[in-house]
């Protein structure tokens, strides 16, 4: 019998005026008391509407199931089936718009906790677990992974469990792409994500770090290596600015590089010496998740006052309820209907402070967008010592200008079909490199699909010179 409780059993947190002053993990996670007791809150349905929701098809009621019974291990088994990051995906997966969203129990009522579940699955395996490696049969063939972030991690992990040998170039120093770089260690522990990636290693995945695709080799070159096929999950690290005056002042940073610095620097940590400005006063341009990000960061590091400047009202923003819901707790400045026009700086060309224009929204358009209008008069100043863009980024462009027949679109993002293949015969593509700044899910998604239609296509090669 199902526990007809309309609410979520809630998750344990750290206190808002502790946890704003350090880089610790926000939620707790479930005790096994807590996570059991929210499974029994799932129906079971036979259609499965959550299941429909999952990008990566996890069967979410049998794990469900399997939690409420007490078998955590074979809950995470389950999991682990579809998705090769499930504790990454328990904690940073927008699950209101995806599985939770299609819960039966959020008609009258809050959905089930999917998310809280998963990452409750995957955190308790392991601790209480090692992983066991199935043997696998090699087919002879190899394929190369552009990019260690969710997208290349997942279609390799999903490679390399079908025979095929593995290796993934990554730009940076370390693996993880956007999960290590990108989303604070206050939402996401690096060590979650290390030893995820360890995973694969232990699988035969093998990755290759400060390859920058495009520089040290291209992807003409890369298959002329013997690599019978090629995935590029490069992700969007192209910041973008709004060309408004003084945006090239000292103290302004994208928040891709802020977050950079802070993330795979470890700014937050005293024994590195990382170059950043520590600010007393700071403005984040954005209303994303990313823009959530660089405030929530910019408060840990010292900042006595933080504020989010959007144009347009909560309502609109695209950030995740349960991102703005921390954010405010932790003391962040909602500076809602306002647009930035121009960053003043001092003599020394530093900045000291952002002048905005407050805005008013339209009727909506045809799309039902309201559009943000400046209202004439309503100039104001606030006094900040630095300013972080957090507006979005696009495809960086090295890699498609450096391979012959990859096609890209006017903002940059490769071409390509349902099945994540490019214009470029054994080259394919997906995450944030097709879509544009996306969700980590999304991407990972995105990479199990290709992997899937790269097996297709090296499967009938393999087929067709076997007949031969």
């Amino acid at each position: 019998m199902a526990d007809m409780s309309p609410n979520k059993t809630p998750m344990p947190e750290q206190e808002p005026t502790v946890r704003n002053k350090n880089f610790g993990e926000v939620s707790l996670g479930y005790t096994p008391e807590m996570a059991m007791g929210e499974a029994k809150r799932c129906l079971g349905c036979k259609n499965r509407p959550c299941v429909s929701g999952c990008p990566v098809n996890v069967q979410i009621p049998d794990f469900i199931g399997k939690i409420a019974e007490g078998d955590f291990k074979g809950a995470y088994e389950v999991i682990s089936a579809t998705n090769a990051l499930p504790a990454v995906c328990g904690r940073v997966c927008p699950q209101e718009s995806q599985c939770e969203g299609k819960c039966v129990r959020g008609i009258k009522g809050e959905s089930v906790g999917i998310g809280r579940l998963e990452r409750f699955a995957a955190d308790y395996f392991a601790k209480n677990y090692e992983a066991e490696l199935p043997e696998i049969r090699k087919n002879g063939q190899k394929v190369a992974i552009i990019g260690a972030g969710p997208a290349g991690l997942t279609c390799a992990g999903d490679l390399v469990k079908l025979g095929y040998e593995v290796t993934v170039f990554e730009a940076m120093h370390t693996a993880g792409g956007v999960l290590m770089y990108g989303i604070p260690e206050f939402r996401l522990p690096k060590a979650i994500v290390q030893s995820e990636i360890e995973k694969l290693e232990k699988a035969g995945v093998k990755i290759m770090t400060d390859m920058v695709i495009g520089k040290v080799l291209s992807v003409d070159e890369i298959m002329e290596m013997g690599f019978d096929a090629v995935f590029i999950g490069s992700g969007a690290g192209l910041p973008m600015f709004m060309g408004i005056e003084g945006e090239d002042a000292v103290g302004v940073y994208s928040a891709n590089e802020f977050l950079t610095r802070i993330n795979l620097m470890k700014a937050y940590l005293p024994e590195y010496d990382t170059p950043i400005k520590h600010s007393n006063k700071v403005a984040v341009v954005g209303g994303g998740n990313v823009a959530m990000d660089a405030a929530r960061s910019a408060k840990r590091l010292g900042a006595e006052h933080v504020y989010i400047i959007y144009r347009r009202g909560e309502e609109e923003m695209p950030a995740r309820g349960e991102e703005i819901h921390h954010a405010k707790e932790e003391e962040i400045e909602f500076r809602l209907l306002c647009n930035p026009k121009r960053i003043l700086t001092d003599e020394k060309g530093l900045v000291s402070g952002i002048e905005c224009i407050r805005t008013q929204l339209s009727e909506p358009d045809a799309s039902g967008r309201r559009r943000p209008v400046e209202v004439e008069g309503s100039e104001f100043v606030l006094d900040v010592d630095a300013v972080i863009m957090a507006l979005g980024t696009s495809p960086n462009p090295l890699i498609r200008s450096t391979t012959t027949g990859l096609e890209a679109n006017k903002r940059g993002c490769l071409i390509v079909d349902d099945c994540m293949k490019t214009t470029k015969e054994g080259v394919y593509a997906g995450g944030d490199a097709v879509t544009g700044a996306a969700t980590v899910i999304l991407a990972m998604g995105s990479g199990k699909t290709a992997a899937a239609t790269i097996d297709k296509y090296l499967s009938e090669r393999r087929g067709n010179h076997e007949k031969s």
